[in-house]
């Protein structure tokens, strides 16, 4: 989880690869009237996200026996709600940064439907994880490889704190 432009797309495949488990682009869940929206520099809202998260749901519990990673901006906490209820083993890795360099990888991003200028918006809408949620944050100060790293440790922790 995390702001567009944290790494969210490139982490989550890495991670997937390292677990050898199943990895879907939650971007790719957005109906094509929230795509447009956003094209336009407009963000979304509460209703815009809500089949979005449902068809993000969907696949969570599709892939409840074997796992997998799926990227999610999961903002606030009633989103990030709604889909851990779908099974008690979700985990959420915050990919946190600073506004600053998050704002510069997208403006050097190219060929994505989300603005750089929407990143102020989803900033102010941005809920941290907290105590009582299944999850924690991970620097984006690093290398790709040493936030994945990070991120597959974090993994790794939470199966063995749960096999015990």
């Amino acid at each position: 989880m995390g702001v567009s432009g944290s790494g969210k797309t490139t982490i989550g495949q890495k991670l997937a690869r390292r677990l050898s488990t199943p990895y879907a682009e939650a971007d790719n869940f957005h109906a094509p009237q929230n795509v447009a929206k956003m094209r336009a520099g407009l963000p979304l809202d509460d209703a815009d996200r809500r089949p979005w998260l449902d068809a993000i749901a969907a696949w969570f519990a599709e892939h409840v026996e074997r796992g997998g990673v799926v990227t999610c901006s999961a903002l606030k906490r009633g989103y990030r709600d709604r889909l851990a209820a779908v099974s008690p083993d979700v985990f959420f890795l915050h990919l946190d940064g600073s506004a600053e360099l998050i704002a510069s990888r997208l403006t050097a991003r190219e060929d994505h439907f989300m603005p750089a200028s929407l990143l102020q918006s989803q900033i102010a809408d941005l809920e941290p994880l907290t105590a009582d949620e299944p999850g924690t944050a991970i620097s984006i100060d690093g290398t790709p490889e040493q936030t994945a790293a990070l991120a597959h440790a974090a993994v790794e922790q939470r199966t063995r704190v749960q096999e015990r």
